[in-house]
């Protein structure tokens, strides 16, 4: 079996995947809020916006740090 490195990433790689990151965190919270206020006036509620929003606020921030934690293996592996 021969195993091959990985590619390296480019610089326009590298720039695009921390552009994304950094829009990351307010999207996922955007879109929490979003489904957590049609839930609100679906059935009536005034909690599930505010559910909903720490959420996406998680959700975020476990993809935010599943990258960091990519990228910081990728470094030392180097």
């Amino acid at each position: 079996m021969v195993l091959v490195p990985p590619p390296k990433k480019t610089a326009a790689g590298q720039y695009a995947v921390y552009t994304s990151l950094a829009l990351l965190l307010p999207a996922s919270t955007l879109v929490g809020y979003a489904i957590g206020y049609w839930l609100d006036k679906r059935f009536g509620t005034h909690w599930l916006a505010l559910l909903c929003l720490i959420l996406g606020s998680a959700g975020g921030f476990v993809q935010l740090i599943r990258q960091i934690l990519r990228d910081s293996n990728d470094d030392s592996s180097r």
